[in-house]
């Protein structure tokens, strides 16, 4: 055994013995249950931060004590592997973005193997790979032919700085989610996913995953924003016209006051043809365009708007009201137009402040008599119906009920369910992505790539361009084909898949990796499938995550798949920190995990790091941490040696000093309390506290050697088993090193996980506070089945607590059972 941890000699050794022999790989005929633990894989940006080694080491933790547990555990990694940053490396380094992305998943590949992460690397995948984007490009098929694919000119999110479209969720704040710049509006043709046609299910399962944090499910709630209410329209005469509407509170209809359109409501340029101020209606209508969706609806917001000169009819009482536009109302929110009722609603309060617009009482609180004279801002609570003639007196929920009945009778409107949720905006004008497989045709119109041509390829003859239009389209050997249909000369279509679209089916593909004829045999899918444990940052909660539960959807209505969620339990570990900030490259406050491997070892890493914090809360970086750390894998290295060369005297069979009682009580109680903790029941992984029972596990160790001399020998090697077998999953190079030298047979990592002997956790005797008189006095070991006459005797013959007593009469002599002794005295 070498008298040193030396963690640079022997992890890199077993680092190549698992690899050479494929530890951990696995087939789907192995007989054991199989389970699937996966992490997000990443983006190669060239290399790993201290955000992916918490990732990863949480994930191969779960995937060696599963296994350990006998499990057949799939844990495979790949890489993210489209996007901007590999082309905006191509434009200034005039490099290939195919060149810079390899390099990158070649370095980070090191990198994670230099880990110990026992990942399936035969089943590798990258995104850009064009035997992976084939069945990207396949998939975009799939959804075409059952008509959730298709094409429409929209305003979108146009990024000046990326030059691309991006998809709602891709705006934070009204800025770019990659480079954080402003982001504008544009008219373009687009590609959308139907994601709509799934907002019910993706509400309703979400029901069915009580593995997910409440946060994660509340977001995705809240995005999908479902709302029931009534439809209804308003007639414009001037353009002959009707407004369509949508509102949650048909109940207020008799207290509109005005109407509001977006800027780029369809109607709005007929409605201000002609107008006196028609110019400064159109400046106002280009500002509103040009503003972010955020800046527009924000709670704080000034309220701005302008008065069409138009009107519109109210339907339930003929009442002529002005038709404003206004920048709190979006065109791709509902139908784009609202109606304001400023009594009821605070919005629509401040709009008619700000404006001098009339104001109208229709639900009065029964309570106490409200008067707009004296309000001071809209009503919005339960009351009764006033000022809405038949439905007068009326609950406003019977109210919604009633005029929702009487629209629909009088086939002006219809109960109906409206949702935040839009479809999915999938074109990119950027050149490292999937091509969309679709020619355009003059003669047969748009026609889907046949999936005998696919992949359709990235050329390489493209100048990187800024602008609207996609590099691709500066191919020509790209862009000009032949009509699949006809034969005659067609077109390619340019633009390229969101990289979202890539990693809402790679989990699938990981079950299948190398299948050259499907995306993934069906067969192996289920076998894998739905993914156990799923580990990675709450930042993806409405744009990976359930874009992925869209296409699990689909994939399962196609019958390519039986379950109907991608993954049954979701973990999202906390950011790492340092000095209260979020690391990055722009603040320049990275720690190397390279730096630390290569200093302290990636053990001393993955155990500070797992240690630190609880997996779901962000991480304080601290360098006495790691120090710690490294210090206590020192002392597990010693101690382990001093276990071995302890004097042994024989066989115990089972009876057992009484120090070795303390140690044995100490070792189970620590295998319990780790099993718990990683084994995540309800999806509550308490990896730190497991850590730390370990270290007491440890100390309990030293201060048995350091007491004693002999030990038994099967309890000696008992000791050092059960330690390197729980603190394998955490530490794998040294618990593997300490298995060898101790010679145990095999590989720590394919033991079985110790079970815990419940008769090592019974107490003979346990130690007591005596209070006197309320005050802790004195502490007593006894028996733990001692009776109260027999404690008393003990007690009270004490030369403590008859000192304390002395002359006082004891009235009350209490014993709380395995708690306390109290003794009342007068």
């Amino acid at each position: 055994m070498l008298e040193k941890y030396i963690p640079q000699e022997i992890e890199k050794k077993w680092q190549h013995v698992w690899e050479e022999h494929h530890c951990d790989c696995c087939s789907e005929d192995s007989g054991k249950p199989p389970y699937y633990v996966l992490e997000m894989f990443p983006y190669p940006s060239g290399n790993l931060h201290m955000g992916h080694v918490r990732n990863y080491t949480i994930g191969d933790v779960i995937a060696r004590y599963r296994r350990m547990n006998g499990y057949n555990v799939l844990h495979p990694m790949g890489y993210d592997a489209f996007g901007m940053p590999a082309e905006n490396a191509a434009i200034k380094h005039n490099i290939p973005p195919a060149e810079w992305t390899y390099s990158n998943i070649e370095n980070m590949t090191r990198q994670q193997k230099s880990l110990g992460l026992s990942y399936d690397w035969d089943r590798e995948v990258a995104t850009c790979h064009e035997k992976y984007y084939k069945w990207t490009q396949w998939i975009f098929e799939l959804f075409y032919k059952r008509g959730l694919a298709y094409r429409k000119e929209a305003k979108v999110n146009w990024c000046d700085t990326c030059n691309t479209v991006l998809a709602n969720e891709q705006v934070i704040d009204g800025n770019c989610w990659r480079c954080d710049n402003p982001v504008v509006k544009k008219d373009l043709k687009q590609w959308f996913f139907k994601i709509t046609d799934y907002a019910d299910r993706l509400l309703e399962d979400l029901e069915e995953l009580p593995g997910w944090p409440e946060r994660v499910k509340t977001m995705q709630k809240n995005w999908i924003g479902r709302s029931e209410g009534a439809e209804f329209s308003f007639d414009i005469p001037e353009i002959g016209k009707k407004v369509p509407m949508f509102s949650t509170r048909v109940d207020t209809i008799f207290g509109v006051t005005y109407i509001v359109l977006a800027p780029e409501h369809e109607y709005v340029a007929s409605l201000i043809k002609g107008k006196a101020n028609e110019a400064e209606l159109q400046a106002f209508i280009t500002r509103m365009k040009n503003m972010s969706d955020i800046d527009r609806t924000a709670t704080d917001a000034k309220k701005e708007g302008m008065f069409t000169g138009a009107y519109a009819i109210n339907p339930v009482n003929n009442e002529k009201v002005p038709i404003w536009i206004a920048n709190y109302v979006l065109a791709d929110y509902g139908t784009g137009a609202v109606m304001g009722v400023p009594a009821h609603d605070q919005r629509d309060w401040e709009f008619a402040k700000e404006f001098d617009l009339p104001l109208r009482l229709v639900v009065q609180n029964k309570e106490q008599n409200l008067d707009l004279a004296t309000m001071e801002e809209a009503y919005h609570e339960p009351g009764t119906l006033v000022n809405s003639g038949e439905f007068n007196g009326l609950t406003d929920e019977e109210g919604r009920k009633a005029i929702t009945k009487w629209l629909a009778d009088k086939g002006l409107g219809k109960k109906t369910v409206n949702y935040k949720l839009r479809d999915w905006l999938i074109s990119r004008q950027r050149y490292w992505g999937a091509p969309i497989p679709i020619i355009y045709c003059p003669t047969c119109g748009e026609q889907l790539v046949p999936e005998d041509q696919l992949p359709v390829k990235l050329p390489e003859d493209v100048k990187f361009t800024a602008g609207a239009v996609s590099p691709l389209a500066t191919s020509e050997s790209f862009v000009n084909c032949t009509c699949p249909k006809c034969g005659g000369p067609a077109k390619r279509e340019t633009d390229t898949m969101d990289t979202f679209i890539c990693s809402s089916w790679y989990f699938l593909r990981y079950t299948d990796a190398r299948n050259d004829e499907q995306a993934w045999d069906p067969k192996k899918a289920n076998h894998w499938m739905n993914v156990d444990q799923y580990i990675g940052g709450i930042e993806h909660a409405i744009l990976h995550l359930m874009y992925s539960r869209f296409f699990m959807k689909v994939f399962h209505d196609a019958g390519l798949v039986e379950k109907k969620e991608p993954f049954e339990r979701l973990l999202t570990q906390g950011m790492v920190l340092l000095d209260g900030s979020k690391m990055s490259k722009s603040k320049g406050n990275i720690v190397s995990p390279e730096d630390i491997i290569a200093k302290y070892g990636a053990d001393t890493a993955r155990l500070f790091i797992l240690f630190a914090a609880p997996p779901e809360r962000d991480l304080g970086w601290s360098d006495q941490g790691v120090e710690g750390s490294y210090r206590f894998l020192n002392r597990v290295w010693r101690i382990v040696h001093q276990f071995q060369e302890m004097e042994k005297i024989g066989a115990s069979d089972k009876k057992y000093t009484e120090g070795e009682k303390e140690l044995r009580f100490e070792e189970f109680k620590a295998i319990a309390k780790v099993t718990e903790d990683v084994l995540g029941k309800d999806g509550d992984y308490g990896l730190n506290t497991a850590v730390s029972s370990i270290m007491e596990y440890v100390n309990a160790m030293h201060a048995y050697a350091g007491a004693n001399t002999t030990i038994h020998e099967d309890v000696a090697l008992e000791v050092n088993k059960n330690l390197l077998k729980i603190l394998a999953p955490f530490t794998p190079h040294i618990t593997e090193e300490l298995w060898q030298i101790c010679g145990f047979e095999g590989s720590v990592h394919q033991e079985a996980w110790p079970e815990v002997d419940k008769t090592a956790l019974v107490v003979d005797e346990i130690e007591l506070p005596i209070q006197v008189n309320g005050k802790v006095r004195d502490r007593l070991t006894v028996a733990v089945d001692a009776d109260k006459d027999a404690l008393e005797a003990q007690v009270l013959a004490l030369p403590h607590i008859k000192e304390f007593i002395g002359d006082k009469k004891v009235v009350k002599f209490i014993v709380v059972p395995k708690k306390i002794i109290n003794i009342v005295v007068k």
